[in-house]
């Protein structure tokens, strides 16, 4: 099989690069969007007065959109031309930022959000498509940098912007912030990117019955995963049908798409070893880019009382090294083995979780940074070599399928993992409180001794006696509720270190790839 971009040109004009960097631009601002309005998701929901159940469909209408419409972009970008249809989505994504900044209700901002998820989502797959098919083998792994820093730097910083922008100004200025970047990549895109005729025919050959299964199947499978653990899963008989739903659509869906001779999405690849193998470690980066990024600031926010902006400047210092590391990655995959760079990136994002999984109730930035180092030092070496083993070797006709099928499998990891991990928080909780509460006894002496002088302590503050044992009371079974909570943190980072590792089993089995100018090549 030739590679993907092998037809193209060893020689690169600035225009083809000034193209490239337009599309990472899209992704980058796709993928930001949903962390820097997580940051301002409080405040958004005061606004609009909804409750903390409701705002939490705010993110939920993003993400369900935005998995749906990813599969789908590789085919849509062949029947509009990829061009068109960069250029078209982006004027949108614009459009539903500004309305988004405009909601006046919960529905208005739902709805909206949905349709920006939906045009948000295009622009994550297409960006690598543009690598693969305008870049020849010697540079797609410069390519496949500018990728993963929209893949792990973009979820990195988008706390910390969300929080200074939400502190400073408002939380209107999360959806305004993209008018400027999306007006530079449309002019990138316009003159960077060639035309190509469209092939409008293919919709009357479309896959429509794969694409109506997928999207009803993704789309439950994901409301499942985001709102499951705030629902008590089974419990909820919204989760329950959704649950059946997605199990029957989405089997109906690997059906057709594996028997039919022309599928909108190829799920063939993944008979691929090296594709489906890296396919798999990249559910498990999902799982630890998204997981770390949901876990840590939820730790900080309620054990250490941190606002926004704190919580950023602890996140940032997995963000902004990684801008240091990535550029080198490329000369890097020329010397070593891909695999081996996989294999310490997975090991060292891991020992950065087990370096979390140690949580007291009095960690904050100081202890938490050198974790965050280490996580930026991982993370750059997985993303850039693992993108390069999955598409080497692949046809170019499947550039679109390839693209729409990895970046789904990393985001639907990460979906998969908050799930897991914010059901582990409450279950962990629960579990770490009544074993604290049995050995903090009102009988034992230790604790009738603190509860004697915590009364003391309130006495002397103006209660009165009774008041004063209440309060000393309410007081232990607080101490023993954050002692629960921080324990329960920790076991969910010791959950993310553990997935990382066994993915890395995967990692043994991947076949030898040869790097040609750093691009990764059969």
């Amino acid at each position: 099989m030739a590679n993907i971009s092998a037809i193209a040109p060893e020689r690169i004009p600035l225009r083809t690069w000034i193209g490239v960097l337009a599309s990472m631009l899209g992704a980058f601002m796709a993928v930001l969007d949903i962390q820097i309005t997580n940051a301002s998701l409080q405040e958004i929901q005061a606004s609009l007065g909804a409750t903390l159940e409701e705002g939490s469909w705010i993110s939920t209408a993003y993400l369900v959109a935005e998995i749906v419409v990813i599969p789908l972009s590789g085919w849509l970008s062949r029947v509009f031309s990829l061009r068109l249809y960069l250029l078209v989505n982006t004027v949108l994504f614009i459009f539903f930022s500004i309305c988004c900044a405009w909601a006046w209700d919960l529905n208005s901002m739902i709805f909206f959000r949905a349709l920006q998820g939906f045009t948000g989502g295009v622009l994550i797959p297409s960006s690598l498509t543009v690598v693969l098919t305008t870049l020849p083998p010697a540079k797609q792994s410069i390519g496949l940098a500018a990728f993963a820093i929209t893949a792990v730097f973009a979820p990195s910083i988008g706390p910390t912007l969300g929080g200074w922008l939400t502190e400073n100004y408002s939380w209107e200025y999360s959806f305004y912030i993209n008018i400027f970047p999306g007006a530079l990549m449309l002019a990138g895109v316009w003159y960077g990117i060639k035309q190509v005729q469209p092939q409008i025919q293919l919709l009357k050959q479309g896959d429509w019955w794969g694409i109506i299964s997928m999207a009803i199947g993704l789309g439950s499978l994901q409301v499942v995963l985001e709102e499951g653990s705030r629902k008590d899963w089974f419990g909820s008989p919204l989760i329950v049908r959704l649950s059946i739903i997605a199990a029957i659509f989405l089997a109906l869906f690997f059906f057709i798409e594996l028997t039919r001779k022309q599928p909108f999405i190829n799920l063939r690849l993944l008979r691929y070893r090296n594709f489906a193998l890296a396919s798999i470690v990249n559910v498990s980066l999902g799982i630890g880019l998204y997981g770390s990024i949901y876990i840590l600031p939820l730790y900080l926010a309620q054990i250490q009382k941190y606002n926004a902006l704190q919580i950023g400047e602890v996140l940032i210092w997995a963000g902004i090294p990684q801008l240091f590391i990535i550029p080198f990655i490329p000369k890097v995959m020329q010397r070593i083995d891909v695999r081996l760079m996989v294999a310490l990136g997975v090991t060292l994002f891991a020992i950065s979780a087990f370096m979390n999984a140690g949580l007291t109730n009095q960690t904050g930035l100081d202890q938490l940074r050198w974790s965050q180092l280490v996580r930026a030092m991982g993370q750059p070496l997985i993303m850039v070599p693992l993108t390069s083993i999955a598409t080497a070797g692949l046809n170019p006709k499947d550039a679109g399928s390839a693209s729409g099928l990895f970046n789904m499998m990393r985001n639907m990891g990460g979906s998969l993992g908050i799930a897991i991990l914010a059901t582990l928080l409450t279950n962990r909780e629960q579990f770490h409180s009544n074993r604290l509460g049995d050995a903090v006894s009102l009988y034992n002496p230790e604790t009738q001794q603190r509860i004697d002088q915590m009364t003391q302590y309130f006495i002397s503050r103006g209660a009165d006696l009774s008041t004063a044992q209440n309060q000393a009371i309410a007081s232990i079974s607080n101490i023993v509720r954050r002692e629960a909570f921080v324990m329960a943190f920790n076991d969910c980072f010791y959950f993310i270190g553990l997935a990382l590792l066994v993915s890395g089993i995967a990692i043994l089995f991947i076949k030898k790839v040869k790097a040609t100018g750093g691009a990764v090549a059969h």
